[in-house]
């Protein structure tokens, strides 16, 4: 196998890791003796901690993200670095930070804000099996779904009202449900999504997407737009944002192309802009 293929395969394994990122087990390396479980969603956001024995949860809110890509020409996958700010009664309270690999832990620590004392954190030598359950805190509201064993969404909200819903189901064997955080109507809120590849070949991700409501505090889906003959793709696939232009991507393969339509929100709903063709394989 070629280097640029084994690099391509690496980076995507890397994308995928990414939204199936949490949750990791960490505990201290030195007394007091504890242990915690930390999770959060794509770039760190959504984050918060539980520690063992505890029911209750902490919110973190994200101070920094960097992506370490710098041994990516040798071969080696990239590396996410994380840093939040402990939130307790609105105020900050401690700051954690780790560095994550491919499912793995290092550099972990916490900064406990009334004295300052760092706690080093390390994952146990015998890991949990990972059950593929998620867990995300936006917004105040507990989200919660599994990678891979069922199809149930869980929005619990600040007011303790509880909404359960029912996620396109995984057709691919040996499949995974994706899961993703953005900002995809571009009003400042973010909002989460989940995809599972196709049920043809399944060589892209099939979107629903839940916007965040900021007036009635509550996460809605996101109605797919019109497909007319105009539009390539029917349906919401290998979605990408772009910020800068406010714009959303699809994009689907058919027969030996892939096409991309673009997509921006105009009245709360998503107007088709225009689409194009890659070029032909050789």
């Amino acid at each position: 196998m070629s280097k640029p293929i084994i690099l391509l395969l690496l980076i995507i394994y890397s994308s995928l890791t990414q939204s199936m990122a949490q949750p990791f087990l960490l505990k201290s390396k030195t007394k007091p003796s504890f242990s915690l479980k930390v999770y959060y969603g794509s770039k760190g956001k959504g984050a918060f901690v539980q520690y063992s024995g505890q029911k209750g949860i902490i919110p973190l809110r994200l101070k920094s993200y960097k992506l370490d890509s710098t041994d990516r020409e040798y071969g080696q996958p990239d590396e996410q670095v994380y840093v939040w700010n402990e939130i307790v009664d609105g105020k900050t309270s401690g700051t954690y930070s780790l560095r994550e690999g491919l499912r793995y832990i290092t550099g972990a620590w916490y900064l406990r804000g009334r004295d300052n004392r760092k706690f080093d954190l390390e994952e146990p030598e015998k890991k949990e099996e990972y059950d593929g359950v998620g867990k995300y805190l936006l917004h105040g509201t507990l989200v919660e779904f599994n990678h891979f064993y069922n199809d149930t969404l869980i929005f619990r909200y600040p007011n303790k009202t509880v909404s359960v819903l029912i996620l396109p189901e995984i057709i691919q064997p040996g499949g995974a449900r994706q899961s993703h955080i953005a900002d995809y109507n571009f009003d400042g809120y973010d909002d989460v999504g989940f995809s599972v590849a196709d049920a043809g070949m399944g060589v892209y991700q099939q979107y629903v997407i839940y916007l965040y409501n900021p007036k009635y505090q509550q996460f809605d889906r996101l109605q797919e737009p019109e497909y007319n003959e105009k539009v390539k793709c029917s349906c919401l696939c290998d979605v990408a944002v772009d910020e800068k232009k406010k714009e959303l991507t699809t994009s689907c393969r058919g027969g030996a192309r892939w096409w991309h339509d673009v997509w921006r929100f105009k009245n709360g709903k998503l107007e088709w802009v225009n689409s194009r063709a890659e070029p032909m394989e050789e």
